[in-house]
């Protein structure tokens, strides 16, 4: 039971941790939380699927925050959702499909060139 107790404070504090930087971020509460996850005993996949069924109350909650504070454009509401919808239905038929390795390797590139990115 105390290793119940203690698995389930983990994942609060991964919770934290990821909502923190997906607000903070405007993102990337996924690539905090898929490692998080996996350090509390989830299999690589189920923390890839899992990290995405978790970020979509953050995501809500920060959107509407931002709304309140006039941050948000419409103009790119529609067409971006359309494309992050298409893409998401992709990549979870492609999630069931690869091999575990694939997938960490193609997680671990993707964080990498995100660094690349904001660093440039």
């Amino acid at each position: 039971m105390e290793e119940k107790r203690f698995l389930n404070v983990q994942r609060v504090a991964c919770g934290g941790a990821v909502g923190i930087a997906n607000s903070v971020f405007g993102g990337g509460g996924g690539m905090i939380a898929v490692p998080l996850l996996q350090k509390t005993g989830m299999s690589e996949k189920s923390a890839h699927a899992t990290a995405i069924l978790v970020i979509l109350p953050v995501s809500l909650l920060s959107f509407l925050l931002y709304v309140w504070q006039g941050f948000y454009h419409p103009s790119v509401l529609i067409p971006t959702s359309l494309g992050v919808a298409a893409g998401g239905f992709l990549g979870a038929k492609l999630l069931g499909k690869m091999p575990v390795k694939t997938v960490n390797l193609l997680f671990a590139f993707l964080q990498v060139l995100a660094g690349v990115f904001l660093l440039v």
